[in-house]
């Protein structure tokens, strides 16, 4: 009898683990290697800052290792470690509200235009690449404004290709939560980006 494709990386997962929790660290490795780059891009769209991103996704294997005696082999890895991510996304997005940066997007000070406009480079691009990032950033924009509970689970479908249930099994809610939450997320995107639509 042929195995799932879809098994092998979560049974590779889980042998990966056990030799972790053994004491051969190595395996940590392995484990960084096959989820790494999702995770980074996951954390990329929850936080919208490469270093914020670069480092919840090395802090999520840091508490990855620090509790691996803690993971139930019963559970898939992925996700025990976007449960993990999600948390520390939340605590960074919580840090930034209460300490806030100024946007490139603030009035310099002769009154005569923005801060990113001495930052703007001077050559200018082709128009399409100009009206993609327009789309882009305004995408980016109207995903960020959307509030965490309907943010996290849209990302994680749209993005992570995830299911309901392993949505809800990272946020903590039934899978009927998670439709309805992605729901009122693509609802809120529409009145958004009426503009694009």
């Amino acid at each position: 009898m042929e195995t799932d494709p879809l098994d092998q990386p979560d049974a590779q997962d889980r042998t990966d683990m056990a030799r972790l929790v053994a004491g051969y660290d190595a395996a940590l490795n392995d484990l960084m290697e096959r989820h790494g780059p999702r995770l980074f891009n996951y954390l990329l769209r929850q936080l919208h800052d490469e270093g914020e991103a670069e480092d919840a996704a090395q802090e999520s294997f840091v508490r990855v290792f620090q509790h691996r005696a803690k993971y139930d082999p019963q559970y898939r890895f992925a996700t025990w470690l976007y449960t993990i991510a999600t948390n520390l996304a939340r605590n960074r997005q919580r840090h930034q509200a209460r300490h806030p940066e100024i946007s490139l997007q603030t009035e310099d000070a002769t009154g005569k235009g923005t801060l990113q406009d001495h930052f703007a480079s001077p050559l200018p691009g082709p128009n399409e690449h100009m009206a993609a990032a327009e789309r882009a950033a305004t995408v980016r924009r109207a995903v960020a404004q959307l509030p965490e509970d309907l943010r996290a689970p849209l990302i994680l479908a749209e993005y992570e290709e995830l299911s309901h249930l392993e949505i809800g099994q990272i946020l903590g809610c039934s899978p009927k939560a998670v439709e309805m939450r992605i729901y009122r997320a693509r609802q809120q995107l529409r009145v958004a980006l009426v503009k694009w639509l």
